[in-house]
């Protein structure tokens, strides 16, 4: 058991410092994030803003609140899409299929599993990083802009991060398993940058797409990290709304949104947000740990014949 332990602790340590060492792969990953915060400062953030304008008539509202509104939008949409698409651009196991690093692991005294938990551990640790860099700049564009978040709203931040993060890095290494070109995995990471940030409610307010589409992202675990950091990004702002503007009509902003959901015309708790979440992660773990199990039996089945 000590044995294996090792063998993890040194696999996976390789694994970060390829990642960390590839500055090309790193930019990659980073596109997605960047990209979002321009398109957002260029065009959305001025479209929301008016939107709020909009809504709340002439009753008045601080344009501190109303940047911080728009800025823990902004952030809350740029973790839930970095989250996902970070971790499946920063992946080495198909760079050591591509480069046949795979072969020495599998004719080696090493576990399949062992192997396969290294990968995940640090792909994990990758995505973390690289969204823990994106976090901070927003607590400080939020800090210049209007900064209204707990202590608890921090940690149940990092709380879904790490999630998000988790279940990511779980599905993108079960993709990989399958994977043995570098165009698979271009092809994949640019349609997973491209739709994901669609699809979780990212990009555009769930509230203003069709019921057939809404009700289709409900099903999705995107949809409620996407969710779980809206609500943690804007609470406090919306709270501080509230002392001005009547509570209808922040409930009202908050839903149109989404920092509230509905699925089939019932609210969905913030705790059963939370708890699909785990169950998607412990979900999509058994999965990789069955494949991991099942290509070993195979591999060791082909060896004795």
């Amino acid at each position: 058991m000590k044995g294996e332990v090792k063998k993890l602790f040194y696999l996976t340590e390789r694994n970060i410092k390829l990642y960390f060492k590839d500055k090309m792969t790193f930019f990659v990953s980073l596109i997605t994030p960047l990209i979002l915060l321009v398109l957002f400062i260029t065009f959305l953030k001025t479209t929301y803003e008016n939107t709020i304008l909009e809504i709340i008539g002439d009753l008045p509202l601080e344009s501190k609140l109303l940047n911080a509104f728009t800025g823990g939008w902004l952030f809350s949409s740029v973790l839930s899409v970095s989250c996902i698409t970070v971790a499946f651009c920063s992946g080495i196991m198909v760079i050591d299929k591509i480069n046949r690093a795979n072969i020495d692991f599998l004719v080696s005294p090493i576990k399949k599993s062992t192997l396969q938990l290294s990968y995940v551990i640090a792909n994990l640790f990758s995505t973390i990083i690289v969204c823990l860099i994106l976090f901070a700049i927003g607590l400080i564009y939020l800090g210049f802009v209007g900064f209204y978040l707990t202590f608890v709203d921090i940690i149940l931040i990092l709380v879904n991060i790490f999630l998000t993060s988790l279940s990511g890095t779980l599905f993108a290494n079960i993709i990989w398993s399958f994977t043995n070109s570098q165009g698979v995995v271009s092809g994949v990471c640019t349609l997973v940058s491209a739709m994901y940030g669609f699809v979780c409610g990212a990009y555009v307010p769930i509230n203003t797409m069709g019921n057939t589409m809404q009700t289709i992202i409900g099903f999705l675990p995107g949809t409620y990290s996407t969710i779980l950091f809206r609500q943690n990004f804007l609470n406090g702002v919306l709270n501080q709304m509230r002392k001005t503007l009547p509570d209808e009509l922040v409930s009202g902003i908050a839903s149109g949104f989404d920092c509230t959901f509905s699925m089939f015309n019932k609210n969905v708790s913030t705790l059963a947000m939370f708890l699909l979440m785990v169950g998607f992660v412990f979900l999509v773990f058994i999965i990789l740990m069955l494949i991991s199990t099942l290509k070993q039996k195979r591999l060791k089945h082909k060896v004795k014949n």
